[in-house]
């Protein structure tokens, strides 16, 4: 028997799928616009016993031919308690929106945190910051690293935030250090979230930003703690919707 679990993000679509011992096969695809067909082509030549759906499309997936849904929150502390066991935070920075999680040593969670109505700090602001800068978003957090002294960035509105970058650069600041400068910014918010919540030893770091190696140092060296960090940060809530799909 397999079990399913589809996240269903702004900006990714993420499946994984469960055998009895938990043996686990995954795919990550982007969204598209058209992201139920997608998830059909995902799922048409995949046999399981049970799917669950999260993530923001999951209703839309449910009405087509998911089990049942659970949220975010509740596939993360699942997900991420599953990969490492000793964790009780959870920090997760995706397309569109960033959640911060605090969970018991049962996985229960205990307290949360999510930031879903500004695209502040999360991957698209990163993507957009990128291209102001000319550079891909898989080559932006090297280049922060490399930076000899950051800029200060005021703003964390994505539109204002983009056109203070344009003035910087209009200004001579060098693009690197206007890099390490956003990536400051990303920190201290995130970092206020977490602290919100209780930021306990074992923190779980997921989602697409978790890629990212100036946040994963910014971070670890702001907060005090060590990051776990799975080998596929995106997968951490599809696996929790898995994980429920079996127990159900």
């Amino acid at each position: 028997m397999k079990f399913a679990g589809i996240d269903v993000g702004s900006r990714t679509i993420a499946l994984a799928v469960l055998d009895e011992n938990d043996d686990m096969e995954y795919v990550i695809v982007d969204t598209g616009h058209q992201p139920l067909k997608i998830c059909k082509e995902l799922l048409r030549e995949r046999e399981f016993s049970g799917l669950i759906a999260t993530g923001y499309g999951r209703h839309m997936v449910h009405a087509e031919f998911a089990d049942d849904v659970i949220t975010e929150i509740k596939a993360f502390a699942l997900g991420a308690k599953a990969l490492h066991p000793s964790c009780r935070t959870i920090l997760d920075i995706g397309g569109q929106d960033t959640k911060a999680i605090s969970i018991d040593a049962d996985g229960g969670v205990k307290d949360f945190e999510m930031n879903d109505r500004c695209a502040a700090g999360t991957g698209k602001f990163l993507e957009v910051m990128a291209k102001a800068l000319s550079y891909e978003i898989e080559d932006i957090g090297g280049a922060a690293l490399s930076a000899p002294k950051p800029v200060k960035i005021n703003s964390m509105c994505t539109v204002f935030a983009e056109s203070e970058v344009t003035s910087l650069i209009a200004r001579g600041e060098a693009r690197e250090n206007i890099a390490l400068g956003l990536h400051q910014a990303i920190c201290e918010r995130t970092g206020s979230m977490l602290k919100r919540v209780g930021i306990v030893e074992g923190l779980v770091f997921a989602g697409g930003v978790a890629k990212n190696v100036c946040m994963q140092k910014l971070l670890k060296r702001k907060l005090g703690v060590n990051l776990l960090i799975p080998k596929e940060p995106q997968i951490v809530g599809a696996l929790g919707a898995a994980l429920y799909a079996k127990k159900s």
